[in-house]
């Protein structure tokens, strides 16, 4: 992957030096300080959001700005719609997605993935009146239920409950409000995610329905990555170890601990 062209410089030392500390396809913000442009959401809270003063923050975020700091770069943050995510990654308007995205064969025929920075389980979560035990196609059959678009949940109701009204979203808060209202019966969420919502009081209509969902792999995927374009090897190189870096250092639980009190690796 091409991030852009070097900038030359007239003097033989600079242009030297800048080779020395480049990593291939990081766009130069001078010899010795390089940019790597980070898509995100900004919509997916613990994950990525953006708060009152319109600052970007998150576990996504903070994981991402650890890696930037190991690989001696500059993070740069481009906040993205969930549906366009993988079109702007492959139209340059960033390097990397950090945003939550599983490792999945259908998403790898289109980006590479770095190895995982966190795992959490897919679950149901249903409107405590509508008393659902049971989240079999089978026991939802008829249900109203709900997903974000274009994610791992959504693609999972689309193939196995057939039978019943599927509804999506374009974020998770807006599934968020409409089991609070009753517009939904249940919704197939990344449960990290929605034990937060839980704890807040429009969450208090809900509860997680049925067992914890890993399978099957070909949709729910095998734990959640960092997205670059086709081809990007030495981004890829550099990101890896950079995620064995924190995850070695203790800089990757101190950020865990930040946002929850288990472990999501």
């Amino acid at each position: 992957m091409l991030f852009g062209k070097r900038a030359r410089f007239g003097l033989r030392f600079v242009a030297a030096a800048a080779a020395a500390v480049a990593l291939a396809g990081l766009t130069p913000a001078s010899a010795a300080e390089k940019v790597v442009k980070i898509g995100t959401e900004g919509a997916y809270p613990p994950f990525n959001a953006i708060d009152a003063g319109g600052q970007l923050y998150g576990f996504d975020v903070d994981i991402a700005k650890a890696l930037c700091e190991k690989m001696k770069v500059k993070c740069e943050f481009v906040t993205q719609d969930w549906d366009g995510i993988i079109p702007a990654l492959q139209a340059k308007k960033f390097d990397a997605i950090v945003a939550s995205m599983a490792i999945t064969d259908e998403r790898k025929k289109v980006v590479d993935f770095s190895d995982k920075y966190y795992d959490t389980p897919t679950q149901f979560v249903s409107v405590k009146s509508a008393g659902i035990t049971e989240t079999t196609p089978a026991a939802l059959k008829g249900k109203a239920l709900g997903a974000q678009s274009a994610t791992i949940q959504a693609d999972l109701l689309e193939a196995l409950y057939k039978e019943s009204t599927i509804k999506l979203y374009a974020t998770v808060d807006e599934l968020y409000a409409d089991l609070a209202s009753g517009r939904v019966d249940a919704g197939l969420v990344d449960k990290t995610v929605t034990y937060t919502w839980l704890e807040t009081p429009p969450g208090a209509c809900c509860a997680f329905a049925g067992p914890e969902m890993f399978e099957p792999k070909s949709i729910l995927g095998n734990g959640v990555g960092i997205a670059v374009r086709k081809g990007d090897t030495e981004l890829l190189t550099a990101l890896n170890k950079a995620i064995a870096e924190i995850l070695a250092d203790g800089t990757y639980k101190t950020i865990n601990d930040k946002y929850f009190p288990f472990s999501i690796y």
